[in-house]
């Protein structure tokens, strides 16, 4: 199988079940992995080879029970319930500064964002599909790792993983008028939403890359892969392609310590 090429910022690694995309300048901050269909989520033993393949045992691993919004789920160095694993609020984001824990996300052409902060030592997993963009997600998911850990969004290092490309993402004008609603100024919607001969599109890669830019993330530390899921359907699970047969990629990151 030949392997689709991302931006020169993200490079595949062979993983024992198969191909994995990391984020080269997220990787000097924090051990992450955006997993390929060849991992076959969600097998039994899935996560548990998703987590080996960021040196996390999956005793380890934590994630949310992702609603299609803007909730952010926390966790605090000294404030982590022993059975927090089992507790998977609802949310689309969650931050942690406890060292070495797995904060994951799932996807199939929603896009999926990693964030690390290395000066405080903390992080971020988020599931940005269309609903939580509207929502801010992104924005909400920096906010707190602020407001609870201090870190400086000019510190942080992000990474967007593969997702449903602009090119490939028909939608409705109920989504332009969703995205007014929620109050986003209308020069960002003429950016966001594509206009074609039939029905618009909807670039979600640029509009979280917009979003973290408004958050205070530079411009230097945000990283795009630009694989979409709907034109890579062999290595990459897409729901718009496979619909219900379609399985779930994670993304994966390692709360890294504090420098």
């Amino acid at each position: 199988m030949t392997l689709p090429t991302p931006d020169p910022a993200f490079h595949w690694t062979d993983e024992h079940w198969g191909a994995a995309l990391r984020c080269t300048p997220l990787a000097t901050a924090a051990q992450h992995v955006f997993t390929s269909k060849q991992l076959g989520l969600p097998r039994p033993d899935g996560w548990g080879d998703a987590a080996a393949s960021v040196g996390a045992d999956v005793s380890h691993l934590m994630r949310v029970k992702q609603v299609h919004g803007n909730a952010v789920r926390l966790l605090k160095r000294g404030e982590m319930l022993a059975d927090a694993a089992d507790q998977r609020a609802d949310g689309d984001a969650i931050v942690s500064n406890v060292e070495g824990l797995a904060l994951a996300v799932l996807v199939a052409d929603c896009v999926p964002i990693l964030v690390a902060d290395p000066r405080c030592g903390a992080a971020a997993a988020i599931h940005a599909g269309w609903r939580g963009t509207c929502a801010r997600v992104v924005p909400a998911a920096i906010a707190m790792m602020q407001r609870e850990f201090g870190s400086s969004p000019a510190d942080l290092i992000a990474a967007i993983g593969p997702s449903v490309g602009p090119g490939d993402y028909e939608v409705g004008e109920s989504l332009i008028e969703a995205f007014r609603r929620e109050g986003h100024p209308e020069s960002s919607i003429a950016t966001w939403f594509i206009p074609t001969a039939t029905k618009p599109h909807l670039d979600l890669w640029t509009a979280n890359r917009d979003q973290l830019l408004m958050a205070g993330v530079t411009a230097d530390r945000i990283h795009l892969c630009g694989l979409s899921t709907v034109s890579h359907p062999d290595i990459l699970e897409s729901y718009r392609v496979e619909g219900e047969r379609a399985g779930r990629m994670a993304a994966l990151i390692v709360v890294p310590p504090s420098a």
